[in-house]
């Protein structure tokens, strides 16, 4: 049986501008910023304090927000250590989970999709979101 694709950050590029109705907007630092109805679901972020490597003290620079549908959906992605999800206090009450594009290859470009697609769905009108998934046999 063949090993699945790791995922890449150019799959991330891929999947969330091929969702219906994407813009991308590039923020103040040039970061790319995925939005359905004026609403991001995916954004790459600039460093911040509150993500830092432990040992240095450096921000990481490689932090992309993924927004999932709730709480408990957060939960189940953050509270499994072997995947490459994460969150700050910073993010505490925020439909969302953090990622660093260096781990991405830890997920299989399906598992990606997933959490893209989802994301998607936490944002999209609820007009889109029920089209979307009819389209794909899930409705």
């Amino acid at each position: 049986m063949a090993r699945p694709r790791r995922a890449t950050v150019d799959d991330l590029r891929d999947l969330a501008g091929s969702m219906p109705g994407v813009t991308i907007w590039h923020g103040p630092m040039g970061n790319d910023v995925y939005q359905v109805s004026r609403r991001s679901f995916v954004f790459f972020r600039n460093p911040r304090p509150d993500a830092v490597d432990p040992e240095t003290g450096e921000r990481y620079d490689d932090v992309v927000v993924l927004w999932v549908a709730s709480e408990i959906d957060k939960e189940a992605l953050v509270a499994d250590d072997s995947t490459p999800f994460f969150t700050t206090p910073h993010f505490n009450g925020h439909p969302s989970v953090l990622l660093r594009t260096s781990r991405i290859g830890e997920l299989s470009r399906d598992e990606l999709a997933e959490v893209v697609y989802d994301a998607w769905l936490a944002r999209a009108s609820k007009t889109a979101a029920r089209r979307w998934l009819e389209e794909h046999g899930v409705g």
